[in-house]
């Protein structure tokens, strides 16, 4: 079975499924089970198949969900997984600024000393889905 973290030497590789309206979130094989109980915690459905070899485990988004749910919850999954030190790949085409942008500020500790009045200023937003991942051939 293909696993594109493996062929593309990231933690998670989220995708939409050839020919398919499944989002798929693809770990190595071996992922520790941190990993993927992150990936369970964050929405993402965990899904096993017993192969001769190691199991093959990937996640996937709800299927449940509409398209803009589908690609609000890969996209706040993702700095989840940035701050726990994973690297993570999108497509743009997934990739949702909003989401991000919302996800971040929510994992995002308050400063210290603001006063309770004080309006945050809201964050300026990425121009695309580059700055939440890494690039192939960069």
């Amino acid at each position: 079975m293909a696993n594109l973290a493996d062929e593309y030497g990231t933690d998670v590789e989220i995708y939409r499924k050839a020919l398919s309206d499944t989002v798929h979130a693809d770990t190595p094989t071996g992922a520790p089970e941190t990993l993927l109980a992150l990936l369970d915690q964050l929405g993402l459905e965990r899904h096993t198949v017993e192969t001769g070899g190691p199991a093959y485990i990937w996640h996937e988004v709800p299927g449940r969900l509409d398209e803009d749910a589908k690609k609000q919850l890969a996209t706040r999954a993702v700095p989840a997984l940035l701050m726990a030190g994973y690297i993570v790949n999108i497509p743009d085409d997934l990739f949702d600024p909003d989401a991000f942008a919302e996800a971040a500020r929510d994992i995002r500790p308050p400063a210290p000393g603001l006063p309770e009045t004080a309006q945050p200023v809201p964050p300026s937003q990425p121009a695309t889905g580059a700055t939440a991942h890494q690039r192939r051939g960069a």
